[in-house]
């Protein structure tokens, strides 16, 4: 594009220079004419619809990929994709097993411990109870039948064994209340580890990914910016590999932000895959970047993303899959008729395009309205008429001479 824009440019040039100016400016004659923008862009062949398959298992639990499918292979639903390993969920298992058997044994003992305490307060309680019975008949014995001593010893004893009864019965409670909350809080343990038990049974259990869909399987670039590997040690729930709609693909191009002036959405882009001239479809600009972005910090040059729509039927007849490298011809402008000037014939203050007309009376600086801008020329829509002269570059004054 930039070679054959350059070799018009240089033809209008000298057409457009003679007459009395002709050593002084270069000019060109505005005249109606077919024109074609166009741009091409680098770019790869993406889905824009795609189901991720995740790293099996919960709560971040470690694994170890062992197997996986080649990266690009088709799969049908159901399909096995990886299998892992997780030793260490396995250990994990074990070990709340043992807490488990732990836990039992506690439980047993203090249940065992409780009986045993509670059976002995009862023997005590019942003891006193029984030398209360005694203490009371006596207490209220005649004198005359017995001793005034035995008598007095009597009610003595009946007011400590009735406060001894009462302090069994206390620890009764308090034993019994005691224990029962030692033993909730065993049961409130063991499920706990009851649930830990099940989580890693279930990590087990979850060791094999298999397609949810069919489609095409593609790793996704990790963390490192590489892809999984066999042997790996991986996050459960992490995003391990993609299924892309193959019915919904789309190609994501990069163009040089200075040759993205002219994009719009739904221009025409012819696609070819790199490598196959032979495959080409027709799709249509669906998406622009809102700003544009340097690729990498080594290099600082800024480039435009573009999404292009893919034709199904074009991506069912090649075989086409995500990750492929493509080709963009962007039609920035087709028009059987149109007036366009050079670029480099353009001023600008903010938002207004100026050209410079020579005139009889000498150059005249006019507004114009533009309509698509091109890497070498730009549309005009209006202020400009067949047959006029745009100045397009001047020389630089010879020294001394008046600005």
């Amino acid at each position: 594009m930039r070679p054959l824009g350059l070799c018009l440019l240089a033809a209008l040039l000298l057409a457009g220079c003679g007459g009395q100016d002709a050593g002084t400016v270069a000019s060109e004659v505005v005249s109606p004419a077919p024109a074609e923008f166009w741009v091409r862009a680098q770019g790869e062949l993406k889905a824009s619809k795609a189901t991720p398959l995740r790293v099996p298992g919960q709560n971040y639990a470690r694994r170890q990929l062992v197997w996986m499918l080649p990266d690009g292979s088709p799969v049908k639903a159901g399909d096995l994709v990886a299998r892992f390993e997780a030793a260490q969920s396995k250990l994990q298992l074990d070990k709340a097993l043992i807490d488990l058997q732990r836990n039992a044994l506690a439980r047993a003992s203090k249940e065992s411990e409780l009986e045993v305490g509670l059976d002995r307060v009862e023997v005590e309680l019942a003891q006193a109870e029984s030398a209360l019975a005694i203490a009371r008949r006596y207490a209220r014995a005649d004198f005359e039948a017995l001793a005034r001593n035995e008598v007095l010893d009597a009610v003595e004893d009946e007011q400590f064994l009735t406060e001894k009864t009462g302090v069994l019965r206390w620890r009764q409670d308090q034993s019994a209340q005691r224990g029962g909350a030692e033993i909730n809080l065993l049961g409130v343990q063991r499920s706990t580890l009851e649930a830990g038990a099940a989580n890693k049974r279930g990590d087990l259990d979850a060791l094999e990914l298999r397609a949810a869909h069919a489609g095409i399987f593609m790793l996704a670039v990790g963390w490192s910016g590489e892809l999984p590997r066999v042997g790996e040690q991986m996050w459960a729930s992490a995003e391990f590999a993609n299924l892309p709609d193959v019915e919904a693909l789309e190609v994501e191009l990069r163009l040089p932000q200075q040759e993205a002036q002219g994009l719009a959405l739904g221009q025409k882009v012819e696609l070819t895959p790199q490598g196959y001239p032979d495959q080409q479809a027709v799709g249509e600009v669906t998406w622009i970047a809102s700003a544009p972005r340097a690729v990498s910090r080594q290099n600082p040059a800024k480039f435009v993303s573009a999404k292009v729509s893919v034709p199904a039927q074009a991506a069912k007849k090649h075989a086409w899959v995500p990750g492929q490298a493509f080709t963009g011809r962007i039609i920035l402008l087709s028009a059987a008729q149109a007036i366009t000037v050079a670029n480099v014939a353009l001023l600008g203050e903010g938002e207004q395009a100026f050209v410079t007309v020579l005139e009889r009376v000498g150059p005249v600086r006019r507004p114009v309205t533009l309509g698509v801008r091109g890497p070498a020329r730009t549309q005009v829509l209006s202020g400009l008429e067949a047959g006029e002269r745009v100045l397009l570059a001047q020389e630089a004054p010879a020294t001394g001479a008046p600005p």
